[in-house]
């Protein structure tokens, strides 16, 4: 303890992202001082949208972040799934007032730089925390107080800071994840997915009500909108072998045209419309692995990035920090402990729902008799029915 008593210590959050943010929200609801680093000069819009559903919204709201995002969210009342093949509608799946309804708070998607921005002004308007960009972790070791000792640096200076935590919020490449034994690192799955957004006025009306699924050999596509439905958000995602370490880069139209060249008229005039994209490898990191050594935990894409084909990968993130809160009370006495439970908490949910991105990234890209199978199914399916599929992930509340 110091010599003022622990609580004087901050808790280090490496990572303002999504996760790092709502964890350092959470956290200091519960008294703590949180010091926020990130390695970049300043947060940017990166990525393109993304989808909080219920159980992610029921945290947003316990933050009282939910009214502040509302503007910037969209409510799509279903999602289509159509033939990548045919282009004919396969199904619908119930979302908007039937959601909310069922599970008591919104189904919203929305672009990630909203989000961030929302939570990084609510950050940076709290008392207790203080976030420190083009800061990045180096390592930790242990301080004489009982805590940590965080090694960083900037552009002006190596230093160390004591804290009576370390949250690894820094991503799928995370740095902290590395401090962890027999962690293991990121995986490419060999696939990548193209991200756009387009001003709603460039493309055709019918696109923006509703969330839209394709599905076709080895790739598909979403779209919805964003920004209050003022832009389309369009992800088309592809197996392919890249080689790329970048692991991103920059895309042309005619790039995305010429992959999506067998597709739907309807299709190729959508991806016609943004004149740039962005490349992403779809990367992973097994959320059975460890999440905790001591004094650290990791969260969100650090602990278990997973593909996109559930899209929880931000609530999962917004959920972690809900339930590391919860387990780190003022009061709390034994943080390593602290930190096993909430490993011990979190990581069966995150595996599952992992394991149903994986196995919905085959049933996506179904070819020849199981895609047959799955659209059957799909055409006899009822749209309540397919949204009540999802109850046990979209139910969640962090008082669970």
């Amino acid at each position: 303890m110091s010599p003022t008593g622990e609580a004087s210590q901050p808790i280090v959050i490496a990572g303002a992202g999504i996760g790092g943010l709502t964890a350092a929200l959470a956290l200091q609801r519960q008294g703590h001082e949180i010091i926020l680093m990130d390695k970049a000069q300043e947060l940017s819009e990166v990525g393109a949208g993304l989808q909080l559903s219920p159980n992610a919204c029921s945290v947003l709201n316990d933050l009282d972040v939910l009214e502040a995002l509302e503007p910037h969210a969209y409510a799509p009342e279903r999602l289509r799934i159509w033939s990548g093949a045919s282009g004919q509608q396969l199904a619908q799946v119930s979302l908007g007032s039937f959601i909310k309804n069922r599970h008591g708070h919104p189904f919203w998607v929305i672009h990630r730089a909203d989000l961030q921005r929302v939570l990084l002004e609510r950050a940076t308007e709290s008392p207790g925390i203080t976030v420190q960009l083009s800061t990045e972790v180096q390592n930790i070791a242990a301080s004489p107080y009982d805590g940590l000792a965080c090694a960083f640096q900037n552009s002006e200076q190596t230093g160390s800071t004591n804290c009576k935590a370390l949250i690894g919020a820094d991503g799928v490449w995370s740095k902290t994840r590395q401090i962890v034994p027999s962690h293991e690192n990121a995986q490419f799955s060999g696939q990548v997915a193209y991200r756009a957004t387009v001003p709603m006025d460039q493309v055709s009306h019918k696109w923006a009500l509703d969330s839209g699924l394709w599905l076709q050999k080895n790739s598909h596509l979403v779209h919805y909108p964003v920004r209050g439905g003022r832009e389309l958000n369009i992800v088309a995602l592809v197996e392919e072998d890249w080689q790329d370490q970048t692991w991103s880069t920059k895309a042309d139209r005619e790039t995305v045209l010429h992959v999506f060249k067998e597709w739907p008229t309807d299709i190729r005039n959508l991806i016609a419309a943004p004149e740039t994209w962005l490349k992403w490898a779809l990367c992973s990191v097994n959320a059975s692995g460890p999440w905790s050594h001591g004094h650290m935990a990791l969260i969100g894409d650090a602990a278990h990035a997973m593909l996109p084909y559930m899209a929880q990968g931000a609530a999962m993130a917004i959920e972690d920090a809900a339930v590391l809160a919860n387990c780190l009370p003022l009061t709390v006495e034994n943080i390593p402990a602290a930190l096993r439970e909430y490993e011990r908490l979190r990581k069966p949910r995150a595996a599952r729902i992992q394991g149903v991105a994986q196995r919905n990234a085959q049933i996506f890209h179904f070819s020849g008799v199981p895609a047959f199978a799955r659209d059957t199914v799909l055409r006899l399916s009822n749209p309540e029915k397919l949204a009540a599929r999802f109850d046990d992930i979209y139910g969640w509340s962090p008082e669970q």
